[in-house]
């Protein structure tokens, strides 16, 4: 309630400008209690929009940023940044693959992509904490038709509950991870195989030494994924 986004033409390209008004003492209070930080405002996405880039990751393009006053419950800002066009998210992507299903390459390459973008996020002290197939976008022109999996590009969209860090927190490494894994179990889009390979990817460790050292910590994941899962639905 305290967030719109609004879609903006000037001088013949598009923006999305999203503006955030005072979230009220109650909320923060609220996020508190549940032991979150509270989003206060456009400040998160505009950090780790400026953190992105750096460290080899797409995303959104930002053009402007905005904040007045320092009441955290009426604080008011803005995030203007350029329209990402041309993309798919890879939720949509996976919808269609029970009737048409990618090639294995596409598939692998995806996965491992997908695996080396959260692993720099969580390596340089970024937690999405809406770490979900909807939020990586595939750039169908870098891709070409039919897609080609040596050229693919990922953005990664809807920052604005990041987290930026000098180093991410387990417990946030485990929520993101997780919201991957809930979101890949709709429509049952990644086999079990599949996960092993993002896991691999992920790790960059062979499986033998993860099975060995890291069973534990992915368990945990799995547990957090199924119990987001049940809860839902």
């Amino acid at each position: 309630p305290a967030r719109r986004t609004i879609r903006i033409g000037v001088a013949g390209g598009h923006y999305f400008a999203k503006i955030h008004s005072g979230i009220g003492w109650r909320e923060i209070l609220k996020e508190l209690l549940h032991l979150k930080r509270p989003v206060l405002g456009a400040r998160n996405e505009w950090r780790a929009l400026q953190l992105l880039p750096r460290i080899g990751v797409h995303t959104m393009t930002p053009v402007a940023y905005g904040l007045r006053g320092r009441n955290p419950a009426r604080m008011r800002s803005f995030l203007i940044t350029e329209e990402l066009t041309g993309t798919t998210s890879l939720e949509d992507l996976a919808a269609v693959w029970a009737v048409r299903p990618p090639s294995s390459r596409l598939r692998h390459a995806l996965i491992e992509q997908v695996a080396a973008i959260v692993r720099r996020m969580h390596a340089h002290g970024l937690n999405h904490r809406d770490c979900y197939l909807c939020h990586f976008h595939l750039d169908l022109a870098s891709a070409h038709e039919p897609v080609d999996p040596t050229r693919l590009r990922l953005y990664v969209i809807d920052l604005h509950r990041a987290q930026v860090r000098r180093c991410t927190p387990r417990r946030w490494v485990i929520k993101d991870l997780a919201g991957l894994y809930f979101s890949s179990l709709a429509g049952g889009k990644l086999t079990r195989a599949d996960r092993w390979r993002f896991i691999r990817a992920y790790e960059q460790q062979p499986l033998r030494r993860i099975l060995r050292e890291r069973a534990a910590f992915w368990r945990r994941v799995e547990r957090t994924a199924l119990s987001l899962h049940r809860r839902l639905h």
